[in-house]
């Protein structure tokens, strides 16, 4: 019997105490490879030396580590904190971390007197207040062009300290002349007029509309009604403006108040999250998220990595209700309330969130495809292997379907997919041969044994993957001629039921089901579609030929050779019926014309 090799981090981990912490796992460099966190150090560490249970990049996480460290903390809350707290500082190779794979534009109002409000890209933490990250860069212009419409704020980089100004040094500028600015700079606009204003832009970059109509209405009047209609006109296309951008808004339900929701999609070595913000039942924004999930695949830890991560970036301070698919740590939250919505507008909103998170994720993957076809391949064959349950990436599959009319030409298709993607030369189509009458299972028999008979005879290549079209009788016969060959632990054999997301596997009654927004389910339907598509076009082919050949056989007098040299002049069955005698005698003579044209004259 073999010696188990000895391991010093398994020894490690079972002297761990019994006790909440934070572990971490170290290379050979002293870099964290890994960091978490335990109710139990000891049972939580202990987990991973049993390889059997463990995914591949946790195995090769846990084999590349020399050193085992340890943080005994009060409690398992604390022990949440302090994983968060390491990774946000080593940012670990294996720990989900949020993808900053692109910089979103955000509009910040500048800490400094008579603040501007401008768009950035960088988030600075100077005091300046950060309204976004926006989605689109387009979005964010035209709120700021609707801000700077109706508040007229300053753009100029001037250093407006009181004391500059009083030397009255500067003058006002032509945005002042053409009525876009009230030259602050100048002294012709106050301190205290101007802050008004900003508050009102920070009211509106919130979502909340309301003061800001109250505040302009209450003016319009009160110019209107001391007569300076003008000045009234003024705001009165500041509140056209404000009603337009107040139109722009999806509007929810007033009645939702402050809500801000996560959605979560997660893919094998990624994960998107959509962040929607709802002011006062407004869609205020929304923006997505990728994560690179490491050696984290548990969706509760995933999405508690992105509410902080997100709590602690790019959407600072949540709304007190949080929308989520399901509950993550709370413990790391005590301030927020989640709620997992069943029904009504809250599950809407929620749904709103998932269908951004799969359209971006789709663009992304597409992007992907574009950009490094070979990496979105082998991304694909890594979903599949798992999904599948099988030993190895499926590059070569290989798909059969029966196809037949109440057991009248019953013929059957063989579909080969290389890479995922149909390879069609190799396609092959098969006559049944040894089966009479509508028997599905005997045909799938006969066709397998005839496919895989003959390549081990050549020595071809065998697939990586055999799908069969149909439920457990037909798994059950391809199975069977597997058996015969001694190919069943050589290639992966598995049943597509008649609900494409219903796989059978050999031995077990029960189906599994697939994903149905994960790329394994993509191909196994574009597999199925494409053997029926091949299996039914030959099918139709070949009781088209045989229907013109019975209707010609049929004929007194005209044999095979005048039935070929018909349809070889006229294509076609309907064309010898329309044809006159003196047409079809050139072609076989006058006597065989004549029984032509009395056979279709009847």
């Amino acid at each position: 019997m073999a010696q188990k090799k000895h391991n010093p981090l398994r020894e490690q981990a079972s002297a761990l105490p019994l006790l909440p912490g934070v572990y971490q796992f170290v290379d050979p460099d002293g870099t964290v490879l890994y960091v978490g966190k335990a109710k139990s150090l000891r049972r939580r560490v202990a987990n991973y030396f049993v390889e059997a249970r463990l995914p591949s990049k946790i195995r090769v996480m846990v084999r590349r580590a020399v050193e085992l460290r340890h943080i005994v903390t009060d409690s398992e809350t604390d022990a949440l904190l302090l994983e968060n707290s390491l990774i946000k500082t080593l940012q670990p190779r294996y720990n989900a971390m949020l993808k900053d794979d692109k910089t979103y534009p955000w509009i910040v109002i500048r800490k400094e007197p008579f603040p501007r409000i401008r768009s950035t890209r960088q988030v600075v933490r100077d005091g300046s207040l950060y309204f976004g990250p926006y989605a689109s860069i387009g979005v964010q212009k035209n709120l700021l062009e609707i801000l700077h419409a109706l508040f007229l704020f300053r753009t100029c980089s001037l250093n407006l300290a009181p004391e500059q100004i009083a030397r009255g040094i500067y003058r006002p500028c032509l945005k002042y002349h053409l009525g876009n600015c009230k030259a602050p700079c100048a002294g012709k606009q106050s301190a205290g007029d101007y802050d008004e204003n900003v508050e009102m832009a920070r009211a509106m970059l919130r979502g909340e509309l309301g003061p800001i109509r109250r505040t302009l209405t209450a003016a319009m009047r009160e110019a209107a009604a001391e007569l300076r209609f003008e000045e009234a006109a003024v705001f009165k296309h500041r509140l056209d403006l404000l009603e337009n951008y107040s139109s722009r808004s999806v509007i929810v339900s007033p009645s939702l108040g402050d809500l801000d929701v996560f959605a979560l999609v997660v893919d094998d070595d990624a994960a998107w999250c959509n962040f929607a913000r709802i002011v006062r039942g407004n869609i205020v924004n929304s923006f997505t998220v990728q994560i690179s999930l490491g050696a984290e695949e548990d969706p509760k830890q995933i999405l508690t990595t992105a509410v902080m991560q997100l709590r602690d970036g790019l959407a600072g301070e949540l709304a007190q209700e949080i929308i989520v698919p399901f509950l993550p740590e709370t413990e790391l939250f005590p301030e927020l309330r989640f709620t997992v919505p069943k029904r009504g507008d809250k599950l809407k909103l929620l749904e709103f969130a998932e269908k951004n998170a799969r359209l971006y994720r789709a663009e992304q993957l597409k992007n992907l495809e574009i950009k490094d076809p070979e990496k979105a391949v082998e991304r694909v064959m890594t979903a599949m292997q798992k999904e599948l349950r099988l030993p190895r990436e499926p590059r070569h599959i290989e798909c059969f379907d029966n196809s037949n009319l109440g057991g009248t030409h019953p013929v059957a298709a063989c579909v080969v997919f290389r890479d995922g993607k149909p390879s069609r030369r190799e396609y092959r189509h098969f006559n049944i041969k040894t089966v009479e009458g509508p028997d599905d299972f005997a045909s799938m028999r006969e066709i397998v044994g005839r496919r895989y008979s003959r390549q081990l005879e050549e020595g071809s290549e065998l697939p990586d993957l055999v799908v069969v079209d149909g439920g457990k009788g037909q798994l059950s016969a391809a199975l069977s001629i597997f058996e015969e060959l001694g190919i069943v632990d050589r290639v992966p054999l598995v049943g597509l039921a008649e609900r494409l997301e219903e796989v059978f596997f050999p031995g077990d009654p029960e189906p599994y089901y697939l994903s149905r927004n994960g790329e394994p389910l993509k191909v196994m339907m574009h597999i199925r579609d494409e053997a029926h598509r091949f299996g039914i076009s030959f099918h139709r082919d070949k009781r088209s030929a045989d229907f013109i050949r019975s209707e010609l056989d049929n004929i007194s007098g005209v044999g095979p050779k005048s039935v070929a040299a018909l349809l070889r002049a006229f294509k076609s069955v309907a064309a010898i019926r329309a044809a006159s005698s003196e047409a079809i005698a050139a072609v076989v003579g006058p006597a065989r014309a004549a029984a032509v044209r009395s056979h279709f004259d009847k």
